[in-house]
This record gives C-alpha cells, structure tokens and sequence, in this order.
C-alpha cells in the first residue's frame, strides 16, 4: 500500500462492544492511543531491556450506551451492562463522538495507519457499521493494519515450530513476549495497552509489514448495514478530513 516511512503515526484501537458479529452488536466502548512512528522506533526500555510505553502518546476513550441488550457474555467479559452505562448517563454513538474523533485524527502526522488485533474481521468493519449509522465515514485512503495475520506471518519467516499450538489471542501474545498477564484485559484501554506493548516487541518488523499488510479503510466492508430507522443523524458530512 505505501512505503514503511509514509506512516507517520500509528492510531491504536480496540472496541468493546454487546456482543459477537452474528448478534449484529454496537459499540459500548473505544479506545485509541495514537503515537508517532519516532516514539515506535525509539522506544524507552527498562533495565531488563523490555520496551516501555513511550512517553509521548495521544489518548481518546468513551463509554458509549450502545441502546442494544449485552449478550451475557458479553456483559460478563467487559464488565460493561445497559444498566451501567445508562446510570452513569453515557450518550449514544453520536455526532458528538465523530466530531471528538475527527479532532483527534487531525492532530497526527498523516499518513495514518490505524492498527487492531483481528482487526479486518471485527474492529475495522464494526467501526465502519457505526459511523455509516450516524452518516459519517474515514477518509478512505486511511491504512488499516490488523496485527493477527501479521504475527502469525513473522512466526512462520522464523520458522516456528510448526507443531506447537500456538495461539494469536492478543493476550497469549503478551505473555509470550513478556512472560506475565497483561493488565485490565477486556477494557477498550487495557487492551489497547497490550496491543501497543506487543507492538513495540517487534516495531520495526511490523512496521515494514505495514506497507505489504495494511488495506485502505476504503476497501473495509461494513459489519453489517444498520437498519433504515436506525440512521437518525443525517446532516454529518460523509467524510473526515
């Protein structure tokens, strides 16, 4: 898609939402880190030489009232419930958000290249499915890189032993390469944080991968295409800048 040095800023992210993509869920929560590919490649380490989150990084999260029953599972791994969220007075997914968003995209260094684990098949398209609800969209040429095939990619240059079992949940990837439990698992930051520490384990290989791996927004499908009477804020316009 471009060249390694055309991404300027990597744009972390992860969803918590009601439910898996056959429940057709919403978004109950959003996190974004954005840092800058100087901060990727130059990262602080501690005296075990294990990377450290860079000091200078941009961060946007919301709960959001996703106005959709959790499935019970879902409640029971987020930690999240209607009831919650509604008593705590958290608005819909809204203009307001996209506006928050489009700010806080505006603020990087472009090119931009936004990076989910399982991205391509759950963060991206849902993503997209919510800001189609409120007719907004990303610019389509934004990148989109979703680190699980990427991982699964390096293991098999390196030649990993092909008859482990070798899993590529976010989290069995932190505690591989870190040797501990990642903290606050199935919070939209917490997972975040996991993302962007495995991230930087292995930052100037899957920054290379970025220019092969990643796909433009523009080509991400919808999850799924929100009902007509679900589409009650018109006047957005369709793209950011």
């Amino acid at each position: 898609m471009a060249s390694p040095q055309d991404f300027q800023t990597f744009v972390f992210f992860d969803v918590e939402t009601t439910g898996l993509p056959y429940d057709k869920p919403c978004v109950a929560e959003l996190c974004f880190f954005a840092v800058n590919r100087c901060s990727l490649q130059n990262s602080p380490q501690d005296f075990l030489q294990t990377p450290q989150p860079p000091r200078i990084v941009d961060k946007l999260t919301f709960c959001i009232d996703p106005q959709k029953p959790f499935t019970a599972i879902a409640e029971e791994i987020t930690g999240l419930s209607n009831h919650d969220l509604e008593e705590n007075c958290k608005p819909k997914f809204n203009t307001a958000v996209v506006e928050v968003l489009r700010g806080f995209l505006d603020r990087q260094t472009g090119p931009i290249c936004l990076v989910a684990h399982n991205g391509f098949p759950y963060d991206f398209p849902l993503l997209r499915t919510e800001l189609q609800r409120v007719g907004a969209d990303l610019p389509p040429d934004t990148g989109c890189l979703d680190t699980l095939p990427v991982f699964r990619k390096l293991d098999k240059a390196a030649d990993v032993d092909k008859a482990a079992k070798v899993s590529y949940k976010l989290g069995e990837i932190y505690r591989r390469f870190y040797g501990q439990e990642p903290t606050r698992a199935h919070s939209a930051e917490g997972d975040v944080l996991t993302l962007l520490l495995v991230f930087l384990a292995k930052a100037p290989e899957l920054m290379e991968q970025a220019a092969k791996e990643a796909r433009k927004w523009g080509d991400i499908q919808p999850m799924y295409v929100p009902e007509p009477e679900e589409r009650k804020w018109p006047n957005l316009p369709k793209d950011l800048p």
